[in-house]
């Protein structure tokens, strides 16, 4: 292990987590045309003894599942977590109605740096002319300011990103 350069293994790591996210999204997609794993492996849409599972992609604020239906994220564990546009989760609904996140599918992600600015009540960070929308709970947590400089994670490929996952005050 010591043999292979830090760069190459975290390469590696990152081929395999790229793998996993397109392994997830491939599911994700023949379940939504198919209704149902043509394959018999777990769908996506599950009943067992916890209550209904539900897989979907975190689109910056919320949870678009595979049926098509808008999960709301609490905000707390989308920014404790660091949740980026694109990410794969797993809804557990209890049966008690109670909803449980787990992210199953990180995106590959950059960290970039950028300005903070509020427009309209909401929070952006503001990079190379873009503007790229953070949720209020992470502000609140890192105390950061409009006119902050602040670290953030967006999607390596970030031509489409809205949000971003707010990484830390600097």
């Amino acid at each position: 292990m010591s043999d292979i350069p830090d760069k190459q293994l975290k390469r590696i790591l990152n081929l395999i987590s790229e793998a996993e996210t397109n392994l997830a999204a491939a599911h994700e997609l023949i379940f939504s045309i198919v209704g149902t794993n043509p394959l018999d492996v777990k769908s996506a849409s599950t009943e067992d003894s916890t209550g209904k599972i539900i897989e979907g992609v975190f689109d910056g604020q919320n949870m678009v599942g595979s049926d098509g239906k808008t999960y709301p994220v609490p905000a707390n564990y989308a920014s404790k977590s660091k949740l980026v546009q694109g990410d794969i989760l797993k809804l557990t609904i209890a049966e008690d109605g109670a909803f449980l996140y787990k992210q199953i599918g990180p995106i590959a992600r950059k960290q970039i740096v950028g300005t903070l600015k509020l427009e309209n009540g909401h929070y952006f960070v503001s990079v190379n002319g873009k503007d790229l929308r953070v949720l209020l709970a992470s502000v609140t947590y890192f105390k950061a300011k409009p006119g902050d400089q602040v670290s953030i994670n967006v999607p390596e490929d970030d031509s489409n990103c809205e949000w971003a996952a707010l990484e830390a005050a600097l």
